[in-house]
């Protein structure tokens, strides 16, 4: 026959089940913080490289576009196209210092290397990886997954994991997995906090309704990155966003002709 004081040893204490909502929304939002970091490692590295490779044959046919204006209104001498050529001219005018902060990344036709090798139709130097290798990105969902701040209740605890979590993202984002697996030794170096005690109902309401903003809050910086114009060129190609910068590029180049073909025409014509 169970005793009364076995009775109520079995009952769950009033704040158990609201504790245990509490550490699956600490993870659950663990989870959604590692998915939305990874996709923005993802988007800024694309990003990088997007700019890095069509950036200058953009600016090219920007400058090319402004050669033909200044050609046109030359010719003909009318209001009208004299006023699209200062426009046009206006629109790729260097910004005052910007060739200061630049001297020795360009070539005397301002491109960078990457460009002025594909328009000579040289080698062009291999681009840097669009995203982190599926090593790092195990070793990074690892150390978030033990190491992230919110798990931490003392606020000490919680700027020590702030900062080295930082380290984590700087180290993620390069696609550093020598870095990260060091930084999975540090972690697992330092000695287990102790678990959290017992908390009243205020306060685990407190950390629910924090949770709960937390989410809203990366849930708009998810919506942001995924409405993005490199977002919506990554889904166009995700298995091979080099190859989607290929062919973007190449269509570039085939324009740069063209205006190149049409500039000439203007220059030689009596």
């Amino acid at each position: 026959m169970t005793t009364p004081e076995a009775e109520q040893s079995q009952t769950p204490r009033p704040e158990e089940r609201l504790e245990k909502a509490v550490r699956a929304a600490e993870q659950a939002l663990i989870e959604f913080e590692i998915a939305v970091e990874t996709f923005r490692v993802e988007v800024e590295n694309f990003s990088r490289l997007h700019d890095q490779k069509l950036g200058p044959l953009y600016s090219h046919i920007e400058e090319l576009d402004a050669q033909i204006a200044e050609a046109r209104a030359a010719r003909t001498g009318d209001p009208e196209d004299i006023r699209r050529a200062e426009e046009a001219r206006a629109h790729v005018q260097p910004i005052p210092g910007v060739e200061e902060l630049l001297h020795g990344w360009m070539d005397g036709h301002g491109l960078f290397p990457e460009a002025a090798a594909m328009l000579t139709e040289q080698a062009v130097r291999p681009p840097q990886r669009v995203r982190p290798g599926e090593e790092a990105r195990k070793l990074y969902r690892e150390l978030a997954r033990s190491a992230h701040p919110d798990l931490a209740q003392e606020e000490k605890e919680r700027l020590r994991r702030e900062e080295f979590i930082t380290r984590v993202n700087s180290a993620y984002a390069r696609g550093d997995v020598a870095l990260l697996k060091e930084l999975a030794a540090e972690w697992a170096a330092v000695p287990v906090q102790p678990e959290r005690p017992p908390s009243p109902s205020e306060e685990l309401y407190a950390r629910l309704e924090w949770l709960s903003e937390r989410k809203e809050l990366l849930t708009l910086v998810a919506r942001e990155l995924e409405n993005g114009a490199i977002a919506g060129m990554l889904r166009l190609a995700p298995d091979d966003p080099d190859g989607l910068l290929d062919e973007i590029a190449g269509k570039l180049l085939a324009d740069i002709h063209q205006r190149e073909t049409e500039l000439a025409g203007l220059h030689g014509q009596g």
